[in-house]
């Protein structure tokens, strides 16, 4: 991703977090996370990131969805010894279709984009409104995506571990590269 796209992509975050009524300080701003999966088409797929704190025990976070945008299935797996990362979702704008394990839900509200499609495995849908929230142990195969307006959802967690997710897609890289 050029580094001009992601500026673009966070000037837009900034718009998306002040409808969600959430104060960000510059200096959160400057450690802003695009992740774009290395798929290529970070409007279909992908996900911004505030991490506000992250020790060994807990994590806190706001991911920011573009309009009707995917975050790919995945689990987060035991490590060192470790469960593996406990996340509570909360929607504080927009809406989150959460997908996860479970009986499949009979109608759902979205689609994934044609770049993950096949490796959309669990179909148990949740649908996070403002103040809704839902939380995944650990483990547990999850996919979500944004409703037409885009959706901003606290987390909060153990301790994250994001290089150490396992995508279903096994094209996901998760570590954003910003060129130039």
């Amino acid at each position: 991703m050029k580094r001009a796209e992601y500026e673009k992509i966070r000037y837009q975050a900034k718009d998306l977090t002040a409808k969600a009524n959430i104060a960000v300080r510059d200096e959160e701003w400057e450690s802003y996370e695009v992740a774009d999966y290395g798929l290529g088409d970070f409007y279909s797929v992908g996900l911004g990131i505030i991490v506000y704190v992250n020790t060994d025990r807990v994590c806190t976070k706001e991911l920011v969805l573009f309009p009707n945008q995917h975050s790919p299935e995945h689990r987060h797996p035991p490590i060192g010894g470790g469960d593996g990362k406990e996340e509570t979702f909360r929607c504080r704008y927009g809406t989150c279709y959460l997908f996860v394990e479970g009986d499949p839900t009979e109608t759902v509200s979205c689609q994934p984009p044609d770049l993950c499609g096949p490796w959309c495995t669990v179909w148990h849908q949740i649908t996070l409104n403002p103040g809704d929230q839902y939380t995944l142990m650990p483990n547990v195969l999850h996919w979500f995506q944004a409703g037409p307006e885009g959706c901003v959802v606290s987390e909060f967690s153990t301790h994250s571990d994001d290089g150490s997710d396992v995508f279903t897609n096994p094209n996901i890289r998760r570590i954003p590269v910003i060129e130039g």
